[in-house]
């Protein structure tokens, strides 16, 4: 893929926000974090557009709340059509973590882990999708 440069001009302050991003991000430079960015948001707009989408469900529980997974699995299979796959880690004593791949139109992503994050018990969730094609 070939490279093309280009000036950018902004204010102080954006500036140093940005320097702020690449050194919180650990990015080598500021070009990487601009590619970055812009990457970020050509697939947010893709999920605004309701494109397919790849991505991941994550969910942490108490373990000892069986019932999350029973619940969790029956989610799943009523949407399996966009479930790639599931995997459960133990985090440690307490805590469970389930990520849930999943690729389909980043609405109905959405929805699915809405379902998943919402249920009663889950300490912490997140999706996170990115371009599929």
């Amino acid at each position: 893929m070939a490279v093309s440069r280009f000036g950018v001009s902004l204010d102080e302050e954006l500036l140093e926000a940005l320097d702020k991003y690449v050194e919180d991000n650990a990015f080598a430079n500021r070009s990487r974090a601009i590619r970055h960015l812009i990457e970020k948001n050509l697939v947010e707009e893709k999920w605004k557009c309701d494109n397919i989408v790849a991505g991941a469900v994550i969910i942490v529980f108490n373990h000892e709340k069986k019932d999350i997974l029973k619940r969790s699995a029956d989610i799943q299979y009523e949407h399996k059509a966009y479930i790639l796959s599931s995997q459960g880690f133990y985090l440690n004593k307490m805590n469970y973590m389930e990520i849930i791949a999943v690729k389909g139109p980043s609405r109905k992503l959405t929805e699915i882990s809405e379902q998943l994050i919402s249920l009663k018990g889950i300490q912490h969730g997140k999706l996170v999708m990115s371009k599929a094609e």
